[in-house]
């Protein structure tokens, strides 16, 4: 059998020295080869773009990045096995294509499992993007989303949500802009309008979903339709709709 390649990220060094010990256990007869142990998200996205493994451990609480957004930002035919203490994330991995879910501790037993389904599945890539209904998964439950990852090339940018200045429809893609730079996100609008604070995010227009703090005037524009003037200038397009909103929200703050 092919040896498989594999890299592990989990920020507690006992975790990893457990999963290491599994897999270089001598009557594993698996045949995997740790090409690359992480701390955190950043350097787990890192090696698998450098690497390019078969598999990915992937714990799912982790620094920087969590499990989920590592999971958007690598290729998609890395075989992934999540290695958590967090139960409740189970069907969401499962949703994102995880081959499977090992929840802490687990046994020799267990784990052998585990990778006869990484052999099962090695080659056979998952889905070209996450479900929206998983993208920023592991916030806890009423939160608000905080951050937003975007890989570009071989880059991985992480743009708070209090920077985003504005955010603009285009086909299954959002552009985001922030602090004068722009970024490409394979998410529809409205799946980043549910996500963000309405109190602080508004979709002035069917494409563009707009920070409020970065709002200076709206000025009338037809008679049906007004402009919004952000602070650096961009000028903002406002429908009936988003007029109401903007105007309520304003109205409650």
């Amino acid at each position: 059998m092919k040896n498989l390649r594999a890299v592990i990220a989990d920020d507690e060094e006992l975790a990893r020295s457990i999963l290491r010990e599994y897999i270089e256990r001598p009557e594993n007869e698996a045949g995997i080869e740790i090409v690359a142990e992480c701390a955190n998200g950043f350097e787990a996205v890192k090696a698998c773009g450098e690497l390019r493994p078969d598999v990915l451990f992937l714990d799912i609480q982790m620094p920087k990045l969590d499990g989920f957004e590592v999971l958007e930002l690598i290729d998609r035919d890395i075989a992934v096995v999540f290695v958590t203490a967090f139960d409740q994330y189970a069907m969401r991995a499962f949703d994102a294509a995880a081959v499977d879910y090992l929840l802490k501790p687990f046994g020799a037993e267990r784990f052998r499992a585990a990778m006869d389904k990484v052999r099962r599945r090695v080659g056979e890539p998952r889905p070209a993007s996450l479900p929206e209904t998983l993208q920023n998964a592991a916030r806890p439950p009423g939160a608000h989303l905080e951050r937003i990852v975007v890989k570009d090339g071989a880059r991985v940018h992480v743009i708070a949500a209090r920077a985003l200045d504005y955010a603009e429809a285009q086909d299954d893609y959002v552009a985001l802009r922030s602090a004068g730079k722009s970024w490409l996100k394979q998410q529809t609008i409205g799946s980043l309008e549910a996500a963000l604070d309405p109190k602080k995010f508004v979709r002035m227009h069917r494409s563009y979903l707009v920070n409020v703090e970065r709002i200076t005037r709206i000025d009338p524009n037809t008679k049906d339709t007004w402009l919004a003037v952000l602070t650096d200038g961009s000028k903002i397009p406002v429908s009936r709709a988003g007029y109401a909103k903007f105007n309520a929200l304003i109205e409650e703050g």
